[in-house]
C-alpha cells in the first residue's frame, strides 16, 4: 500500500453527530488553511433534526482553486460509529483514517489499504475536564490540533482566529487555545507528522470573498431597494430573512429619527407570506418572500394573481429536496419547471440562475428591477448547496450611481395633461403597461386590480377576444423579458470541439474542473452557462454549432431540458441529459465519468478507418 501524498490538493471529510458542537470546529479548521493562501470549498451535509443524527463536513483543498465537489475522500475523520462503515468506503486507496482509539476496535472494521491514525480523544477528555458539555466540546478543539500537526498548519494562524471570534472573552480565548495545544502536543509526539497530505502556505486566494449564499441574497435585496419581505421559516431559506433582518438594522434606519425604513413580517404561513409581498408590490413597495420547494407549492395561486394582475414581486427559492417533505437538508435544481410554470392556466415566470454568493447578490438586486420593468413575479433560483455553504467568490461591487428601474410609471403630470391610461394597453408593443401607484391623482389613473379577465382598461370582461389580446400581450412581455436576463456564459476550449455542454447555478464548480479534467484527457467540450430564463437566443445557436450537447443538471427529470426543449424550440434528439438528484451535490468526476461514457459509447469508426 503506497500512501497518498499530496501537497494542498486533497480532500478531508469529518463524520460527526449532529448537535456535538463539531460544525464550528470544521469551520475553523476550513478557515485556517484559507488564512494560509490557499483556497478551500467546505460543504456542511447535514440532517434535518436537531440533534442525534449523522452529519458530515466535507473540505476540498485545492491551490488550483476547483470549488466544487472533488468525489472521494484522502483523510476521513470519524468521528460517529453509527456511520463508520460507509464512511471508510468512501476512502481513497491509500488515503488516512483519523479515529479515536480510547475504545479498542476489531481488525475487521479497518481497511488494509489506508493509513490509519488512531488517538485516544474521549480518555484525554476524561482527564482533562470533569464537565460532560466542556469534554463534547473540547474533544472537537483537540483533534483540530491534532490534524494542525499532521497536516503542518500554522497554529499561530488558528491563534489568530480564536482571537477574532472570542475577542472581549479572554477565559474563552485560553481554554480553546489550551484546547488547540493539547491535541496538537499530543500529535507531534505520538503520531506521524507531516503525513503525506500536507498544507503549504501560498498566496492563492486573492482578494476572494468568504461568504455564504443566502446573506449573499439579503445583502442584494437591501442593495436593490426591496423594503418589505414577508416570510414564513422552512430550510434552507429561513437565514435570507434572518440576515435581511441584521443588514436591515445596520443599513436601513433613518439616522435622525431612528425609525425602521423597512418592514419584515413573518406570516402565519407560506400563503399570507406571499400574499404580503404582493400587496406592498401594488403599492409601489419593492418587496419579497424567501422559501424552498414546498412553499412555492402552497404560493402558487397567489404566484398566478401577481402574473395575470400584473403586480411585481420577487421569490427567492432555495431549492432543497423534494417532491413533498422530501430531503429538507440535501441539494436539488427540482423547482425549475415548478417556479417557470407556476400557478394554474397559462404562465410564465422569469428565473435568474445565480452560480454563486457574488451572483447571489448581484442577481437579486437585479431580480428587483426585472419585477418592476415587467410588473411581474421574478424567481431568484438558489440551492442549499449555494444558499447555506460559505463559499469563496470575487468580492461584491454596487455602482453609487446606479438607478432603480421602476419601470413604466403614470405620474400625476401626464394625467393631467390628458394621457390616455389603460392599465392594460400596450402602447408601445413590448407587451408592459403603465401602471399608476395608489393616490397618484385623486381622480384619474384608478383602476380595480382584480385575477378575473379584463379588458385594456382594466374593466371585467367575459369577451374572449379581451382574453385573447391580453393574453397575447402577455406572451409579448415575456419576449422582452428576454432582453432584460443576464447573458449566458460561454466556456470555448482551446482546441475544436464536437460536444457542448450547458449548465447552470451551483452546477459551476464542478462543471469548469470537469472541462479542464476532458481537456487534459483530449476530449475538449465547449460550455454554456446560462444565467437566466426566458432563453437568450446564443443558446439555441450554440445547440446548433454542436452534433450533441450535454445538459447537466441536479434533479431526476431533466428540467432545465425540457424548458430547452419547450420553449427555445430546441431539438430534443440534440441534446443529452446528464442528470445527478442523490441530494449531495454533483462532483466533476461524476460529470466526467458520465461524458466520457458516452462519448465512448456512441463513438463510430468509419469503416475505411476500421480496415486499414
Amino acid at each position: 500500500m503506497t500512501p497518498i501524498t499530496a501537497t494542498n490538493d486533497f480532500v478531508v471529510k469529518f463524520a460527526n453527530v449532529n448537535g456535538s458542537g463539531s460544525a464550528s470546529a470544521n469551520e475553523l479548521f476550513a478557515r485556517s488553511i484559507l488564512r494560509m493562501g490557499v483556497p478551500v470549498s467546505p460543504r456542511n451535509i447535514f440532517p434535518s433534526n436537531i440533534q442525534g443524527l449523522p452529519t458530515w463536513y466535507e473540505v476540498r483543498v485545492t491551490e488550483k482553486g476547483y470549488l466544487g465537489r472533488r468525489g472521494g475522500v484522502d483523510l476521513m475523520v470519524a468521528m460517529n460509529p453509527q456511520t463508520w462503515d460507509n464512511d471508510l468506503r468512501e476512502i481513497e486507496a491509500g488515503g488516512y483514517l483519523f479515529y479515536d482509539n480510547s475504545k479498542a476496535l476489531p481488525e475487521s472494521k479497518f481497511r488494509p489499504d489506508i493509513t490509519r491514525i488512531g488517538m485516544p480523544l474521549t480518555e484525554i477528555c476524561n482527564t482533562t475536564y470533569s464537565d460532560p458539555r466542556q469534554r463534547q466540546l473540547f474533544k472537537n478543539i483537540i483533534y483540530v490540533g491534532a490534524l494542525s500537526a499532521m497536516l503542518d498548519i500554522d497554529p499561530k494562524v488558528i491563534e489568530q482566529l480564536f482571537s477574532e471570534q472570542y475577542k472581549g472573552k479572554e477565559a474563552l480565548l485560553q481554554s480553546n487555545v489550551k484546547a488547540l495545544h493539547l491535541g496538537r502536543d499530543y500529535a507531534l509526539k505520538n503520531l506521524p507528522c507531516p503525513l503525506g497530505i500536507r498544507i503549504k502556505a501560498a498566496d492563492n486566494v486573492g482578494d476572494r470573498i468568504f461568504a455564504d449564499g443566502n446573506s449573499a441574497v439579503a445583502l442584494g435585496a437591501v442593495y436593490g431597494g426591496a423594503s418589505v419581505c414577508a416570510w414564513y421559516p422552512i430550510t434552507p431559506s429561513s437565514s435570507v430573512a434572518e440576515a435581511f433582518m441584521a443588514y436591515c438594522k445596520k443599513l436601513r434606519v433613518d439616522g435622525d429619527s431612528g425609525k425602521n425604513k423597512y418592514a419584515i413580517i413573518q406570516g402565519e404561513d407560506e400563503l399570507a407570506s406571499i400574499g404580503i409581498a404582493i400587496g406592498a408590490g401594488w403599492n409601489g413597495a419593492r418587496s419579497f418572500t424567501a422559501t424552498s420547494g414546498p412553499g412555492i407549492s402552497l404560493m402558487t395561486e397567489f404566484i398566478g394573481l401577481a402574473y395575470f394582475a400584473e403586480i411585481p414581486v420577487v421569490l427567492v427559492d432555495v431549492q432543497r429536496g423534494g417532491p413533498s417533505t422530501g430531503m429538507p437538508t440535501r441539494t436539488q435544481q427540482s423547482d425549475v419547471l415548478a417556479c417557470a410554470y407556476a400557478s394554474h392556466g397559462d404562465t410564465k415566470h422569469p428565473l435568474l440562475f445565480p452560480e454563486d454568493p457574488a451572483e447571489c447578490f448581484e442577481m437579486t438586486a437585479l431580480s428587483f428591477d426585472i419585477a418592476e420593468r415587467l410588473q411581474t413575479p421574478v424567481f431568484v433560483m438558489t440551492d442549499l448547496d449555494i444558499g447555506m455553504n460559505t463559499r469563496l467568490c470575487r468580492p461584491f461591487a454596487w455602482d453609487d450611481s446606479r438607478e432603480f428601474d421602476r419601470g413604466k410609471i403614470m405620474t400625476y403630470e401626464k394625467l393631467e395633461a390628458g394621457a390616455d391610461f389603460g392599465r392594460y394597453l400596450d402602447v408601445d408593443g413590448d407587451g408592459i403597461p403603465y401602471r399608476t401607484y395608489p393616490g397618484t391623482h385623486p381622480t384619474k389613473g384608478g383602476y380595480f386590480t382584480r385575477g378575473t379577465t379584463k379588458n385594456r382598461y382594466a374593466q371585467y370582461s367575459e369577451a374572449g377576444p379581451d382574453y385573447v389580446d391580453n393574453m397575447q400581450r402577455l406572451m409579448r412581455k415575456f419576449e422582452t423579458a428576454k432582453s432584460l436576463m443576464p447573458k449566458p456564459v460561454l466556456h470555448k476550449a482551446a482546441k475544436p470541439a464536437d460536444f457542448g455542454a450547458i449548465y447552470y447555478g451551483s452546477t459551476s464548480p464542478a462543471m469548469l474542473e470537469a472541462l479542464d479534467v476532458l481537456a487534459e484527457r483530449g476530449m475538449p467540450v465547449n460550455a454554456l452557462r446560462v444565467r437566466g430564463f426566458p432563453f437568450a437566443d446564443e443558446v439555441k445557436d450554440f445547440v446548433a454549432a454542436h452534433s450533441g450537447v450535454f445538459v447537466i443538471e441536479q434533479n431526476r427529470d431533466a428540467q432545465l431540458k425540457t424548458l430547452l426543449v419547450n420553449d427555445a424550440k430546441i431539438n430534443p434528439a440534440q441534446l443529452i441529459s446528464l442528470l445527478h438528484y442523490d441530494g449531495t451535490p454533483i462532483t466533476a468526476r461524476f460529470i466526467v465519468d458520465q461524458i466520457v461514457r458516452h462519448v465512448d459509447t456512441h463513438s463510430v469508426v468509419p469503416l475505411k478507418k476500421a480496415m486499414a
